[in-house]
């Protein structure tokens, strides 16, 4: 406590200085910058043109988002229950899985998928489509060898190809969040739902499941978020998300500073709201809990 330097009494904090100490400086900071920047966007020609130029990449960013996270949570579901499995080919599989994937850089991961695995894998659908064309006879199996056969690899759009190994990346973070998850649930609700008669899987459903969820949300809000920032490498494959039209808007009109203040400003935008909804959600299972 702070003394006053004649007396050496304690001075008694005054109440403006209490209330002015509560508030959430840092989220008044952020509404402050925001407004400049919307002013600016409003009131100013370059900041403006750059704000609906961008405004398009920021649809693709959120596309990119909401369709790989969900394929991500999936594979990382699955492959955590198989790291939990006793069984000593799925236990390998998927710990090899999680361990290479975790220890390869996304950009690499983007470019290994983009241009390595999906060519191996269409080379491979090339292959069993001549080989049904030369054993089939049958109309519709013949018909279906045939698109195999022709089908190429310019009909599969790079931001296809951008959401598969985002999914891949973050499913071997998500298998660790789910398998950290399901072991915090004490074994003894396990044995209790077994003696029940409940098999394996009626007691994973049923009972550790919905707990796991209630307990793995926060980090699983944690790598939504990431893996909207983490969308940004897709420019690596020219997909027109937010930052390859942030550059290619720098590059032609050579504005640096108005076309990465809005950039700056949407990615951050969209990373309050998303978080603000990860919040919500959060409250509401606990409400349900």
């Amino acid at each position: 406590m702070e003394t006053t330097r004649k007396t050496g009494e304690p001075s008694i904090p005054r109440p403006l200085d209490i209330q002015l100490s509560k508030l959430p400086w840092w989220i008044l900071i952020i509404i402050a910058t925001g407004i400049l920047i919307i002013w600016f966007i409003f009131t100013d020609a370059n900041y403006y043109e750059t704000f609906k130029f961008l405004l398009v990449g920021v649809k693709t960013t959120l596309r990119i988002t909401l369709i790989a996270f969900p394929i991500s949570i999936v594979i990382g579901l699955i492959t955590g229950l198989m790291r939990l499995s006793k069984n000593t080919f799925l236990y390998t599989i998927s710990t090899l899985y999680v361990e290479i994937i975790r220890g390869i850089p996304m950009v690499v991961l983007l470019l290994m998928v983009a241009f390595a695995f999906i060519p191996i894998i269409v080379e491979l659908i090339n292959n069993l489509g001549e080989w049904g064309l030369y054993f089939f006879d049958s109309s519709i199996l013949y018909n279906i060898s045939y698109r195999m056969a022709e089908f190429s690899i310019r009909t599969i759009p790079m931001e296809l190809r951008a959401i598969i190994a985002l999914a891949i990346g973050y499913g071997a973070f998500e298998a660790e969040v789910f398998r950290a998850g399901i072991q915090s649930i004490s074994k003894g609700q396990i044995e209790a739902s077994r003696s029940l008669g409940m098999s394996y899987f009626q007691s994973m459903r049923y009972i550790i499941l919905p707990q796991a969820v209630r307990r793995v949300l926060p980090p699983l809000g944690n790598d939504f978020i990431a893996l909207l920032k983490d969308s940004s490498l897709a420019t690596v494959l020219a997909v027109a998300e937010l930052t390859q039209l942030t550059r290619i808007r720098k590059a032609s009109t050579f504005r640096v500073m108005e076309t990465f203040f809005v950039a700056a400003f949407l990615y951050l935008s969209l990373t309050l709201i998303l978080s603000a909804a990860v919040r919500f959600l959060e409250k509401r299972m606990k409400i349900v809990e």
